[in-house]
């Protein structure tokens, strides 16, 4: 038989009107622990994260575009073939879409949409014959798409280029967007117009460039919730680009390193690639093996960008700053795969960092 807890008087489990009768008695205070002492390290990289965060909120997306660029649009009537030819001769990775009916903004086209386009139309080839006629207009239809092979879609999400940089941010990291349209207003129609599409690189250089406290984040990535470590998707060259495709649409990402049997990092297989190869509607060519889809890749591609747990983030706006960076794969001292660290993970970062659980539950 159980024994039941004793109960010493003054302290019952319930307050009892006799309770307040009785003396109280005063117990001496524990002296409360000394709180460690901010490293000077901490305090540097506490106060970079503040004044980057202050920069974001006092500049405007408009800030961010160079006085010339570039803008391509397209119209919801276009076949989605042509619109992947159009991408291809621009080098560009997506583009918004113009709605002529309504005279609005009715979205953004990435490479996920064709990855998502052929996901579907392998696991159900009856549906083959009629990707040719798809158009822009029928995207809407995405979601359903989106639905039948497993996947979570990315929310189409536009800001006002007069709003806050630092709301465009917290704006991307929800929607898990990579890129954001910006839309305006024009004054005299009072309509909609497309202005320009920021980018999380376009954000991060701009910061790297224009705020010199990135200087005071000496903390290595070992020391910081940092990157993904665990659980990652990788491929050999000897996979074919079917599978990749799977991997990259059923995981979300844009791109997955390529290792050999002893997990050393030889290169990286991006959505990109994918799209490069269905150019010219030879859809056979998806069965390539990844070495075989790398032999076709054009002559300016960068080349990919690594850093070790032991690099600092000044470092990595260092080479942002320099050059066109999306990711950095993680490796150790023998190349060997050990983490990714995306343009998500160091806008997450720099703008959620110490801010508390309220405002990361935002």
């Amino acid at each position: 038989m159980a024994s039941l807890p004793v109960i010493h008087p003054g302290h019952e489990g319930f307050v009892r009107p006799s309770s307040y009768l009785r003396p109280h008695v005063l117990f001496q205070s524990q002296p409360m622990p000394h709180a460690e002492p901010e490293s000077a390290i901490e305090r540097d990289q506490r106060v970079g994260l503040q004044k980057i965060r202050d920069f974001l909120k006092i500049r405007t997306s408009y800030d961010v575009l160079p006085l010339s660029f570039r803008l391509i649009i397209f119209d919801t009537r276009l076949f989605i073939k042509k619109s992947l030819n159009i991408l291809l001769q621009n080098g560009i990775v997506s583009a918004p879409l113009w709605d002529s009916k309504t005279s609005s903004f009715a979205g953004l086209l990435t490479t996920s949409d064709y990855l998502n386009l052929i996901q579907f139309y392998w696991q159900h080839p009856e549906h083959a014959d009629s990707v040719e006629l798809f158009r822009l207009s029928s995207l809407p239809a995405m979601q359903d798409i989106e639905k039948a092979i497993g996947v979570q879609p990315l929310e189409t999400v536009s800001i006002n280029p007069q709003r806050p940089l630092y709301e465009a941010c917290r704006r991307m990291l929800e929607s898990r967007a990579r890129r954001m349209p910006l839309v305006d207003v024009d004054d005299e129609t009072k309509r909609a117009m497309v202005v320009s599409v920021v980018t999380q690189y376009r954000i991060l250089k701009f910061v790297a460039v224009n705020v010199w406290e990135t200087q005071l984040l000496r903390k290595p990535l070992k020391h910081l919730n940092l990157g993904t470590y665990k659980n990652l998707v990788t491929t050999s060259m000897e996979t074919s680009v079917f599978s990749v495709i799977h991997q990259l649409v059923n995981n979300s990402v844009s791109s997955v390193p390529i290792v050999n049997s002893d997990g050393v990092v030889t290169n990286v297989f991006e959505a990109v690639d994918v799209i490069s190869l269905i150019r010219d509607g030879n859809y056979d060519d998806l069965n390539l093996s990844v070495g075989e889809a790398l032999q076709r890749r054009n002559d300016d591609f960068p080349g990919i960008y690594t850093c070790s747990i032991d690099d600092r983030l000044d470092t990595i706006f260092d080479t942002i700053r320099k050059s066109r960076v999306h990711r950095l794969i993680v490796i150790d001292e023998v190349n060997r795969l050990v983490g990714m660290l995306t343009l998500s993970d160091i806008l997450e970062y720099i703008l959620l960092e110490g801010e508390g659980d309220d405002t990361k539950a935002e």
